[in-house]
């Protein structure tokens, strides 16, 4: 199996402010809709008690997270020991598969950041006048807000602020750059969300909150297909069942690319040679695809990989490819995920490698389907067209993610499969 990095978004806020309640049903409403969710919480005392009811972890497994890891000072629930106290960023690194990982706490921890401030908590509505000052006054996300906390509480009559825990409050837990969203029933929390450009949403809105972090943070679904075509001339038979280490070659592809493939497509024009699969990889959910184009051409069979798949991320990859590399396919969906490009496409001097590259459906099945109505083969023809946006996925960060490269190794001829196996057996 591939470890897949999760990304993760934290859910912050004062004592009682009612981070739990609110991440139990998040937990439960991303759960119901088929997402798994993995889970950090974090106690800023030493010490804590895990699994049994009442307490916040078990309240995170029981609204159904996969995965639930309790952090505090000195101490994580796994159980070992540890000196000082965990990074956050480090435990998320050690939760890899999950759509999403949602922390509860952990206010420094450099994600994405949810807010969440209640009216009935007197730190938050305090907070929030603050907040609301800061915003008008035109301070950046991040900035210190001391002074101004100082100022709020002069203006109500109080001395600077109530007490202790009010000022380390306003100075150490106000919204910062992090923060993406606010979740709150104070009207002065709104407002200076809206000032700022956030995001803001009821306590009770978290179906709402769940389509903000599916359509931002939930790692997006990667739909893989194994283009297998049909009889290859130089092979005398398709490559996909060409002999290879004793096996189908098809079989070396769905090895390889299964353990990241949320749906797992091969378009043939063979289907019945390859039904074997089934038997063979049961779990899979292998779906056998025909070429919606009879012509023959890498751009066509794009075009039937783009439209049969659900996912909105889809990987295409050549059955000959021996070495493909399903971390490239990881780390193509990450960047297509942070860059919001349509085409992720190795690169090297040749120019690109558009087999073995990512698409993003949504962006490229109009512009490959009218390619295709022109006559085009090539898949490449379409990057230049208006509004389809690529990047570029240099050979170097190809070798930080296989530093043995051979990614896109084929085997077009029998000699260039026998090469290859005596390679591959020699490993």
């Amino acid at each position: 199996m591939i470890d897949i990095p999760s990304p993760a978004v934290a859910i912050v806020g004062r004592h009682n402010s009612g981070k739990t309640t609110l991440i139990e049903r998040l937990i439960a409403e991303l759960v119901g809709r088929g997402i798994d969710v993995g889970s950090i919480k974090h106690h800023s005392h030493r010490g804590f008690d895990i699994d049994y009811p009442g307490k916040d972890s078990y309240r995170h497994r029981a609204a159904g997270a996969s995965e639930t890891v309790i952090a505090a000072p000195g101490q994580v629930a796994r159980i070992k020991t540890i000196e000082g106290e965990e990074e956050c960023a480090d435990l998320v690194r050690s939760m890899p598969g999950h759509d999403i990982v949602v922390v509860e706490g952990y206010r420094k921890s450099g994600l994405p950041t949810v807010e969440i401030m209640r009216a009935a908590n007197e730190a938050d509505a305090h907070t929030a006048e603050v907040f609301l000052r800061g915003a008008r006054e035109g301070l950046p996300l991040g900035a210190d807000f001391t002074q101004l906390g100082r100022a709020d509480g002069a203006a109500a009559g109080c001395s600077g602020v109530r007490d202790a825990d009010a000022a380390a409050d306003v100075r150490e837990k106000m919204p910062a750059a992090s923060t993406v969203a606010v979740v709150t029933d104070i009207p002065a929390a709104r407002e200076a969300a809206a000032l700022y450009g956030i995001p803001a949403f009821h306590l009770d809105d978290v179906a709402a909150l769940a389509d903000f972090l599916g359509e931002r943070y939930v790692r997006p679904r990667v739909t893989v297909v194994i283009q297998a075509g049909g009889e290859s001339r130089r092979m005398g038979q398709s490559k996909a069942t060409v002999p290879f280490a004793g096996r189908p070659l098809i079989c070396r592809l769905v090895e390889r690319l299964q353990p990241v493939a949320d749906e797992l497509i091969i378009t043939t024009n063979e289907a019945e040679r390859l039904d074997f699969l089934h038997e063979m990889y049961p779990d899979a959910g292998i779906r056998l695809v025909a070429d919606i184009h009879n012509e023959r051409g890498a751009l066509p069979g794009l075009y039937t990989a783009l439209q049969a798949a659900t996912n909105p991320y889809v990987a295409v990859v050549a059955c000959d490819m021996v070495f493909a590399s399903a971390r490239l396919v990881v780390a193509e969906a990450l960047a297509m995920h942070e860059s919001g490009a349509d085409v992720v496409t190795p690169v090297n001097k040749h120019g690109f490698e558009p087999l073995h590259a990512l698409y993003r459906k949504d962006g490229c099945l109009t512009a490959v389907r009218e390619r295709v109505r022109q006559g085009e083969k090539r898949m490449q023809s379409f990057f230049g067209d208006d509004g389809v946006t690529v990047l570029p996925f240099t050979q170097d960060r190809v070798l930080q993610v296989e530093p043995r490269g051979g990614c896109f190794v084929n085997a077009n001829t029998p000699e260039d499969l026998a090469r290859i196996e005596d390679m591959y057996l020699g490993e």
